[in-house]
């Protein structure tokens, strides 16, 4: 079995602590790992390593890369040249295939699932139907939740159901309707052939599949930006379901977090230090001392440079607060204060209107790209490692303790030879201060 796994997504409805450029889905929320790597390990169940691609974007690739590396999955990665929707997505991922049938399943990256024994049954039903319909997977509801759409089951057939229909998200009196029918929440999840995958898509979606005719870059300026769900499953007759009775949460705000982890005697989910008096049933997250006196359903999500405080019951609504801070030109909903980059990651300690203190991390082995600024001057001090300096034509070493200084215009580079991380504090000065006053020479990461 092939697995696609779609690493997209602009990770609104988690923020402060998710930003499009650090998404939910690329979070360690839970025992240390992200859902990315959850969802690697599941779909290493049934497929080998090479079998598994990764269908990402430009942004997150790298964060891909260094996540695979960290569990040592062997996956292939697809960068998409932009987002299309998932229909898109999915059709690349085939060509990788290279004309060779297989069935394939495919897995969205932030969702959270128990791979027990149900996870397996329903899998191997999916495989058996998939070889005359296309399969999602139906998960049994535990609630009438309104931010699901749903599937009503049709016709039996081995394993599952012919799909009587997809439904849109409803109010809460529709959910406890379609709870009492035996609906289905839909998942997202899908397996099926390849041959008939495209068959359907060349009938339904045409549009996309001539798109993929043509190379990547082309193909994805022509193809339509739609979802699996409308451009194919909606519309095809081939459509089928298995339930799935396995715990599920697609982990889409605050709410659904705290549900699905651990809490103490209080009913508190807590993730640092936290004292809650006459306090019970909070979500709360931070990497400071919280105190919280006589409240309770809450969610309170501290980050370096954001605070979110709301009523569990309202955290749903965060997505609209990125889309203000969007509206606004506000880099926040974007980047943390900490920047993951290929060659490791920099921290914003200080920032003023001609100044700006950053923390680097280099990971052992790696090198920021030889480079130079117009505007802005720096100052390197290692506090941790050793480091390999390019300085105007000049190599050198730099330990801990000892520092150097790269005028504005100067060409320069900073590596890692190390076995261990290195640290630098820098410190920017100039009039200019930002992230594109930046001429790259040379860069192992093939950034321009």
């Amino acid at each position: 079995m092939k697995t696609l796994i779609l690493a997209g997504g602009s990770g609104t409805r988690l923020f402060p602590l998710s930003r499009t450029c650090y998404p939910k889905q690329f979070i360690p929320l839970f025992e240390k790992e992200s859902l990315f790597q959850k969802t690697v390990r599941r779909a290493l169940l049934f497929s080998a390593p090479e079998e598994v691609y990764v269908v990402t974007n430009e942004a997150h690739r790298f964060l891909v890369a260094d996540q695979l590396a960290a569990i040592g999955a062997g996956c292939q990665v697809l960068v998409e040249p932009e987002g299309k929707n998932t229909l898109p997505a999915i059709v690349y991922g085939m060509t990788a295939l290279n004309g060779e049938e297989a069935v394939v399943a495919v897995l969205p990256s932030d969702q959270l699932l128990t791979p027990d024994e149900g996870y397996m049954a329903a899998f191997h039903a999916a495989e058996v139907l998939a070889e005359d319909h296309l399969v999602t997977f139906g998960i049994a509801p535990t609630s009438p939740h309104t931010g699901y759409g749903y599937i009503r089951p049709g016709d039996d057939l081995p394993g599952g159901y012919a799909v009587g229909a997809f439904v849109e998200k409803p109010d809460r009196e529709t959910a406890e309707r379609y709870v009492r029918n035996g609906y289905l929440w839909n998942s997202g999840m899908f397996l099926f052939s390849s041959s008939l995958f495209m068959e359907e898509c060349r009938r339904l979606a045409p549009a996309v599949a001539e798109a993929f005719a043509l190379p990547i870059d082309e193909a994805y300026a022509k193809t339509p930006k739609v979802s699996i769900d409308y451009g194919l499953m909606e519309k095809t007759d081939r459509a089928a379901v298995v339930p799935l009775a396995t715990p599920w949460s697609d982990v889409g705000s605050f709410d659904a977090l705290y549900q699905v982890s651990p809490k103490d005697g209080d009913g508190n989910v807590v993730r640092g230090e936290y004292i809650g008096l006459r306090s019970a049933n909070n979500l709360v997250i931070s990497d400071r001392l919280v105190a919280t006196i006589g409240l309770s359903d809450l969610a309170v999500v501290d980050t370096p440079d954001a605070l979110l405080v709301c009523p569990k019951s309202e955290a749903q609504h965060v997505g609209e607060v990125t889309a203000l801070l969007k509206e606004r030109g506000d880099g926040r909903c974007d980047l943390h204060t900490t920047v993951h980059r290929p060659w490791g990651s920099y921290t914003v300690l200080l920032k003023g209107d001609s100044f700006q203190i950053k923390r680097l991390t280099l990971l052992p082995g790696r090198r920021i790209s030889a480079q130079l600024h117009h505007h802005r001057s720096e100052h390197w001090v290692v506090v941790r490692g050793m480091a390999e300096v390019s300085n105007n034509g000049r190599t050198f070493f730099v330990r801990p303790g000892e520092s150097t200084f790269v005028p504005a215009g100067t060409r320069h580079r900073l590596a890692n030879p190390g076995m261990i991380p290195l640290e630098v504090i820098e410190v920017q000065n100039g009039e200019y201060i930002t992230e594109d006053d930046i001429v790259r020479f040379d860069d192992d990461f093939k950034r321009e």
